[in-house]
């Protein structure tokens, strides 16, 4: 597991509310995910306390087998992070993990309040997934982390 990463923007948290969505209800959630899915530049962070967070919402609507299956794939995916026990796992995942985005459905991490409390501290953008789903610019941003000609996606979000 990795400890603090340089800051990108192809970096993304996805909190647990937004992890277990994309799963068991798809809408805002699934479709910001997917933008991920598609392409190998862009990365999950996760740490192992947000994935457990994610995995006990699943297990609580749906049932443990679903659970641990969706456990099993997201941990294929994401690349891990460690923070310190007790921190917010999503906002200590963007931290560590370099991220510059978080999507939650929590207000409070949205809030006027939380963006001065983290203004200065960390390059991070808290939204919600229909936000950034609305906004990802998969041309500009390929242009900007990696370089050249966008050659349009290279996964499929389904596999």
């Amino acid at each position: 597991m990795s400890g603090t990463t340089d800051p990108s923007p192809a970096r993304v948290v996805a909190d647990a509310d937004v992890l277990a969505a994309d799963l068991l209800v798809g809408g805002p959630s699934r479709a910001a995910l997917d933008h991920l899915r598609r392409h190998s530049w862009t990365t999950l962070v996760a740490s192992d306390a947000l994935l457990d967070d994610a995995e006990a919402v699943v297990e609580r609507a749906a049932d443990a087998s679903l659970a641990a299956d969706w456990r099993e794939r997201v941990e294929a995916w994401r690349e891990p992070v460690d923070h310190p026990d007790g921190d917010h796992p999503g906002l200590a995942s963007a931290y560590r993990g370099g991220a510059m985005h978080l999507l939650s459905f929590d207000d409070r991490l949205a809030s006027p309040q939380a963006g001065a409390a983290l203004q200065g501290r960390v390059p991070l953008s808290v939204r919600h997934p229909h936000a950034f789903a609305t906004l990802f610019d998969a041309e500009s941003l390929y242009r900007e982390v990696v370089g050249g000609a966008y050659p349009g996606p290279d996964r499929d979000p389904r596999a």
